[in-house]
């Protein structure tokens, strides 16, 4: 069992596992978030407790993500339109993960929509 949470500790998220690998995205909301996504079923994840965060949606409105309505950090993101099969959760709200033994994947979300590894 691995546990995310948010700084102020008000938005916690578990998950099955700690993440093997993770993706850094360079789209324009990723690029300013600095998040390292690990994904996840939406039936392996134990969400927070409704109302501890406010979504955010832009754009083609695909994807609401979540931020702790207390100190503001994103703990993760879930598809609205239902397209997506996962969620993500963002890893560096997981204390205590060995980067040294988890894959990180760069996307290019800004351009190409591939990985560029």
């Amino acid at each position: 069992m691995i546990e995310a949470s948010c700084h102020c500790g008000a938005v916690r998220l578990t998950a099955k596992a700690p993440p093997a690998e993770v993706t850094e995205c360079n789209c324009s909301i990723c690029s300013r978030l600095g998040a390292r996504w690990a994904y996840y079923s939406p039936a392996e994840v134990e969400l927070p407790r409704a109302g501890a965060t406010q979504p955010y949606v832009w754009g083609d409105r695909m994807l609401a993500f979540h931020r702790c309505r207390a100190c503001g950090i994103v703990t993760h993101w879930q598809s609205l339109d239902g397209a997506q099969k996962r969620m993500a959760i963002n890893a560096r709200a997981m204390p205590g993960l060995d980067w040294n033994g988890i894959r990180v994947r760069h996307f290019d979300g800004a351009k190409t929509w591939e990985y560029l590894d």
